[in-house]
Order: C-alpha cells, then sequence, then structure tokens
C-alpha cells in the first residue's frame, strides 16, 4: 500500500471513495425500489431484494452515525 501511495495523490483516494458511496446508494435504491415494483405489480413479496436493501440503509445511517460521533 506504501508503494501505492507515492504513485497516485488524495485526489485518487478522494474519487474512489465518492464512486464508492455513490455506487453503494444507487445498489440499495435499485433493491428497494425493485422490491416494489414487484410488490405492486406481481403482487408478491422478494424479501431477499428488502433485506439487500434495508441492510444498506442500515449499514449507510450507522456508519455516518459512527463517523460524525467519533470524528
Amino acid at each position: 500500500m506504501a508503494s501505492l501511495n507515492r504513485l497516485v495523490d488524495e485526489r485518487f483516494w478522494t474519487h474512489r471513495q465518492r464512486s464508492t458511496s455513490l455506487a453503494g446508494i444507487a445498489t440499495g435504491v435499485t433493491a428497494i425500489c425493485l422490491f416494489y415494483y414487484r410488490f405492486l405489480h406481481d403482487h408478491v413479496f422478494n424479501w431477499d431484494l428488502l433485506a439487500v436493501g434495508l441492510l444498506f440503509v442500515f449499514l449507510k445511517l450507522g456508519l455516518m452515525a459512527y463517523y460524525t460521533l467519533t470524528d
């Protein structure tokens, strides 16, 4: 990791963090929307999609609270 730090600067790490966060948000929103669509259209509960979406929501909010309290 130390050799990689010499090759890239802080902007790379900032962009990587931002893109990873946006990818996680997009995945969570997609899972929740797909669960809602299948519930409205097919009248079927897909518990695995709901679990993925709620896991994202609780994990994101929990980490935001943790970093706010420890920073």
